[in-house]
């Protein structure tokens, strides 16, 4: 049963809380500066060493397939090496191609054997993946490492992985990236989001509310968002028990039945509606847009315009028009609103719930 009083009384916020996690998904600017001051002592200067055949983004569970869509998705259709997000290494690899993977998961067998195999090969290798266990050892002296440095519960580590991503798509000359750009504005969303902050100023808390007792479709509008969407559902159904479709925006349009219902569903004119009174009324639409660019503005307009009812989700005017920059605070706005209404429903801490491991 969902206590949304819960939102804006920051005291009993604090003790519902008792992990911390409102604190820890606030770290993600923290997370990029470490990942950054890693890659710097790493090395990853000589990635530019000629361009590679192919970068393979090995996307495992947790957060690795949102994060590996968004690092496709933001090298962009005219990027001149290929990027292929796959959960193991495709059998042609070898000493052209460039691998990137995080896992939380240090005994990950599947991508120990897959790091192995690119090592032996000759690829290059950088892995987001703590210092020990399988996966570490298995591209130990061949592969490079950047572990996190900022102890989270692996659900809320999408910022150190994006971050490292970002690093090895950088010195490769795919993505332009300023970490010291991406931490700020990861921190400025985590003060928009502080739990100290009321709901109608607190777009975390805001997002929230609109998620709860609904089923929501994630519709992203361009291939950023929906990689983006795709995290917020990842998010969701961590931190809230909270079931979500998850489509490209013009997929949606394709699945006509769903489509038609979404559109016949309001969004803040029923925000309180009881679903048990009308079915339909537990779906909601929210159009995940970044709205980086002109393009995705004219998505974004129709869009709107075909389901006028929707919940639009975007970053704000506060944002700057930036893909990367965009991109990463709705992700951590998902996290941050995933564990409001997580703490808000009781489906985080109290009796049963597993201790979220650290690293």
């Amino acid at each position: 049963m969902l206590d949304d009083s819960l939102f804006d009384d920051p005291p009993r916020l604090v003790d519902a809380d008792s992990g911390g996690l409102l604190r820890l998904a606030a770290l993600s600017g923290a997370q990029v500066r470490a990942a950054a001051e890693t890659a710097a002592e790493v090395g990853l200067d000589d990635l530019a060493d000629g361009r590679p055949r192919a970068v393979v983004l090995l996307a495992r569970p947790g957060v690795g397939p949102g994060v590996c869509r968004l690092l496709a998705a933001l090298t962009g259709p005219r990027c001149p090496v290929p990027v292929l997000v796959t959960d193991t290494v495709p059998a042609w690899i070898g000493a052209l191609d460039v691998v990137f993977a995080h896992s939380d998961d240090v005994g990950d067998a599947v991508l120990a054997e897959s790091v192995s195999v690119a090592c032996r090969r000759g690829a290059t290798v950088v892995l987001a993946v703590p210092a020990d266990g399988p996966v570490a050892a298995a591209g130990a002296g061949r592969a490079k490492v950047l572990p996190p440095r900022i102890p989270v519960p692996p659900p809320l580590s999408f910022a150190h992985a994006l971050a490292v991503g970002l690093s090895t798509l950088s010195a490769l000359g795919l993505v332009r990236f300023d970490s010291e750009q991406l931490a700020e504005e990861l921190d400025k969303e985590a003060e928009r989001a502080h739990p100290n902050h009321d709901t109608l100023t607190n777009p975390a808390k805001s997002l929230a509310m609109r998620l709860a007792e609904r089923t929501p479709l994630l519709w992203g509008l361009d291939p950023v968002s929906t990689a983006v969407a795709e995290h917020g559902a990842f998010a969701l159904g961590a931190h809230a028990a909270t079931p979500c479709h998850v489509a490209d925006y013009q997929q949606a349009v394709a699945e006509r039945a769903l489509h038609r219902a979404a559109a016949s569903v309001g969004s803040e004119a029923d925000l309180f509606a009881d679903p048990e009174d009308n079915p339909g009324a537990a779906l909601r639409v929210f159009l995940v847009s970044a709205r980086h660019d002109a393009q995705g503005e004219a998505h974004e307009r129709g869009a709107v315009r075909d389901l006028p009812g929707a919940d639009l989700i975007s970053p704000g005017e506060s944002v700057r028009d930036d893909a990367v920059l965009r991109s990463a605070a709705l992700a951590a706005r998902f996290d941050l609103a995933a564990v409001y209404l997580g703490l808000a429903a009781g489906t985080l801490n109290g009796p049963g719930w597993p201790a979220l491991a650290m690293h």
